[in-house]
């Protein structure tokens, strides 16, 4: 049983911040107490209907003692008694720590890896299957850099995400992702399996991570792309180096400008995440699985196309229905992961 005397303390605190809200203040303070009041709202509104339910229970108990209203009192203790352990469960979800990345905006990246131009082209293919979800979903997708090979496929992806709760849904694809199949480049119809990086990064604010100007090289250069349309004829690539950690950040858009604001945030993203990587390593050394820790070098998920099917590994997930995955519809992978670590963070919890 959820203890009361925390929901009442979380109760209290709503209707503080409620309080603060409609009296006014700074600007600051004020976007701080709405974010705070965003998301205690769905937390008050599941203690509402645990405690709404608790009262419930305890009137129909009280009318099995009368004669007139036993009968009604027999036919819904049951119902009662069985949905009070499944309030629970959802009120002990929302109960649990949010990640504070989750609301942000994300940075993408894919890079080819082992399997020369098929993994190149295992990329592009990445590139379309996110691209597809983002918009099911109704997030902004935007490309900051871009390399290809001369087959078409990708040498290098980086692209910006926006909507609402992109991280929260794409932090589980970080990983290494595999596929087996028949190369376009196969001649003898045999099976090779190759692999792509996929690295999902939260948008980090300037107030996030500080960079001194002493720890950043900033060159310009001109664009090394592949031939045709992607080819930038300036000098207006900038390529940011991190001194400390020795992170490199290229962007090749036409205006410096804006290549230089794209780099850093990219760069930042980076940084920002290490940190994030470094505390939760600190706060979980002895969990031994962990999903969305973004571990690059995990080999997360294979797609088989001859057999049609994906599998992820982490949760021993396998779908018959590759080809509506790699068109973007990756609802039903995204759920089961998010089931998985809500789940796992549960049982840490108690």
């Amino acid at each position: 049983m959820v203890p009361l005397d925390k929901l009442a303390q979380i109760t209290q605190r709503f209707d503080y911040v409620e309080a603060r809200l409609n009296a006014g203040g700074a600007p600051a303070d004020i976007a701080a107490l709405s974010r705070e009041y965003s998301d205690l709202g769905p937390v008050i509104a599941e203690i509402n209907a645990y405690r709404q339910a608790l009262d419930d229970l305890a009137e129909a108990e009280l009318m099995l003692a009368d004669p007139e209203m036993r009968a009604l009192a027999e036919d819904e203790l049951p119902l009662l008694k069985a949905r009070i352990p499944e309030m629970e469960q959802a009120l002990r979800l929302a109960l649990l720590p949010k990640d504070a990345a989750d609301a942000r905006p994300a940075i993408l990246e894919i890079r080819p890896g082992t399997g020369g131009d098929e993994a190149s082209l295992f990329a592009a293919d990445l590139l379309r299957m996110y691209q597809r979800y983002c918009e099911r979903m109704g997030w902004t997708f935007e490309i900051l850099e871009e390399q290809f090979s001369d087959l078409g496929g990708i040498k290098e992806l980086t692209a910006h995400i926006q909507g609402d709760g992109v991280f929260a849904r794409l932090k589980y694809e970080s990983g290494v992702h595999r596929v087996q199949r028949v190369p376009t480049t196969e001649a003898g119809g045999r099976i090779h399996t190759s692999a792509a990086t996929v690295a999902v990064l939260p948008e980090a604010e300037e107030v996030d991570i500080d960079i001194p100007a002493s720890d950043i090289r900033i060159d310009t250069m001109r664009s090394s792309g592949a031939g045709g349309q992607h080819v930038n004829t300036t000098d207006s690539a900038v390529r940011i180096t991190h001194l400390p950690t020795g992170i490199i950040v290229t962007s090749s858009e036409k205006s410096q400008h804006q290549n230089r604001a794209n780099a850093m945030a990219v760069l930042r993203a980076r940084l920002y995440e290490l940190e994030r990587e470094r505390i939760s390593s600190e706060r979980s050394a002895d969990r031994k699985a962990q999903i969305g820790s973004g571990d690059r070098s995990e080999r997360i998920r294979p797609y088989n196309f001859p057999q049609g099917r994906m599998t992820d590994h982490r949760i021993n997930l396998t779908l018959y229905s590759l080809g509506q995955i790699m068109e973007g519809n990756l609802t039903d992978v995204i759920d089961a992961l998010t089931a998985h670590d809500h789940a796992a963070r549960l049982a840490d919890a108690e």
